[in-house]
């Protein structure tokens, strides 16, 4: 047994030094030459968003398809995990999902992209005026489908299955190479380039979604601070947040997920829906009510449409394909961190949470949060446009925070769950990669904080490079998603096949009650 356990602690060196030198490749050469670095990473964005872009769009639509004929059919009671009973509680479990996938777009997008979907109507809804009420209900729904039904899925229903088949009902180890187990059998976790490749870029590629968050919190956060409080919103204050952020964070993934990730989730959500229904109480609830069954319905109505869109590529390489590329990056590592938290869980369970609960909350809260800053801009126009035209995203939501009774008091708790979502994201992530070097549920300590902080350092060293270093990095995920759809497609097929094999093995009969 302790040959084992330390064989799982092993450092898997060639990921580590593949997806590491990446990283410090990139943070070198953007010291170098920022302006060679930014053009090189849009000219491949471009490319990317050019010819994948309709692949991310097939992608994340078949992949919620499949999720709910598995989640809804008999291999929906097929219990993952090899445990009884799950390992920890449903409320805490939804939490740690919710907390580990918003990110800062809990927050960050909730407020910007609904009100930028207002000021400029997306190409979908040609021929409705901007600024207006008749763009209220486009301007939602159209948030709805970067942040909704697919976007979710692709993080943790499909390649969760097949991880936690592999992992735990197959004695793979918990890599994302093992979503090619199905396929390729134990040949993929022997020393094999394929294996080290998948390795590394699904490393590199939630490494860089993480990074930029934290980056852009910086830049939020020390925007916040100084139009709250009046703190110098300078380049040491954004530092100092994101080295405190990252201490936070290294703290909490040293600790597990069974006492910082958890409680820190646990608490976030709670805090979540304590600002929803302060916003409801203090702002225009019968206003986001109304938008949001409407929106919600015009969502669910032109679904296929909408997450099909093809018409418009500049637009969609700014909004829906770069999300959709955003979330494909993720893919594998969510689905190692959800694999990691979900055992005792059916897939039923799992599908209903990750992809109907989840979604059905995000795209609530972003009308409770967007739909404020619409209903302000409606009746006094240049109310929140005017702060998120001058000073970005960042300044959105402590605009739209500035227009409601209370605003200081309500800006600042914003920007603390804006803060701990980040965090929860960063020692989730740290996690999980480590995970994936070691291939063990458990890895090191010192391995989790290593990434954590690694991942800091580079946020700060994009900050002090400039802003747009920071927003290279966060359009270089839309690059490393080209490699990693390709791997998340392959679920379309491994999926079925390990719900088949554990369907036989627990004896799920086909004539069994689909209640039972």
């Amino acid at each position: 047994m302790k040959n084992r356990m330390k064989q799982d602690q092993t450092i898997d060196k060639p990921v580590l030094f593949l997806s590491g030198g990446a990283l410090l490749a990139f943070v070198i050469l953007a010291l170098i030459n920022q302006e060679m670095v930014t053009n090189a990473v849009n000219t491949m964005f471009n490319w990317s968003v050019t010819y994948f872009g309709s692949i991310y769009q097939v992608l994340m639509v078949g992949t919620l398809v499949i999720a709910l004929i598995l989640g809804y059919s008999k291999f929906g009671k097929i219990r993952l995990g090899k445990l009884e009973k799950p390992e920890i509680g449903t409320f805490k479990w939804i939490s740690i999902i919710m907390c580990t996938l918003l990110a800062a777009g809990g927050v960050f997008w909730a407020a910007a992209e609904p009100l930028s979907h207002f000021l400029t109507v997306p190409p979908h809804f040609s021929g409705i005026e901007a600024g207006t009420a008749e763009a209220v209900v486009p301007a939602l729904a159209a948030s709805f489908v970067d942040w909704g039904f697919v976007s979710w899925a692709i993080l943790g229903t499909l390649g969760t299955i097949v991880l936690m088949y592999s992992h735990y009902h197959r004695n793979a180890p918990l890599k994302p190479r093992s979503l090619l187990y199905p396929i390729f059998g134990d040949k993929i976790m022997r020393k094999s380039a394929l294996g080290t490749f998948v390795d590394a870029f699904s490393i590199v590629s939630v490494a860089a979604g993480t990074i930029g968050p934290i980056g852009f919190l910086g830049l939020q956060a020390g925007y916040g601070l100084s139009a709250l409080f009046g703190v110098p919103n300078n380049l040491a204050v954004q530092c100092l947040i994101v080295i405190v952020i990252v201490l936070a964070a290294g703290i909490s993934a040293a600790t597990g997920i069974h006492k910082g990730i958890q409680i820190l989730s646990s608490y976030n959500i709670i805090l979540a829906v304590c600002l929803m229904v302060a916003v409801l109480i203090l702002g225009p609830a019968l206003f986001i009510f109304d938008s949001y069954v409407q929106s919600f319905g015009l969502y669910v109505q032109d679904f296929l449409t909408l997450n099909t869109f093809r018409g418009d590529g500049a637009w969609l390489g700014l909004w829906t394909v770069f999300f959709f590329a955003w979330f494909i990056g993720y893919g594998p590592m969510m689905a190692m961190f959800v694999s990691r938290i979900s055992r005792g869980r059916t897939i039923r369970e799992l599908v209903t949470a990750v992809a109907v609960i989840a979604p059905v909350v995000t795209t609530f809260w972003f009308t409770v949060v967007g739909g404020t800053g619409i209903f302000a801009e409606m009746n006094n126009p240049g109310a929140v446009s005017e702060a998120l035209n001058s000073a970005g995203p960042p300044a959105a939501m402590i605009a739209i925070a500035e227009q409601l009774p209370l605003g200081t008091i309500i800006g600042f708790f914003f920007l603390v769950a804006t803060i701990v979502f980040v965090l929860t994201t960063t020692d989730s992530m740290s996690l999980t990669i480590s995970m994936a070097i070691t291939g063990n549920g458990d890895p090191s300590k010192f391995l989790r904080v290593f990434w954590a902080i690694l991942m800091g350092l580079v946020a700060t060293v994009l900050i002090t490079i400039g802003e747009d270093s920071v927003g290279s990095l966060q359009s270089f995920i839309v690059v490393t998603a080209v490699p990693v759809s390709l791997l998340m497609l392959t679920t379309f097929w491994t999926a079925p096949r390990a719900s088949r094999e554990l369907a036989k093995e627990q004896k799920i009969d086909e004539k069994q009650s689909y209640t039972k």
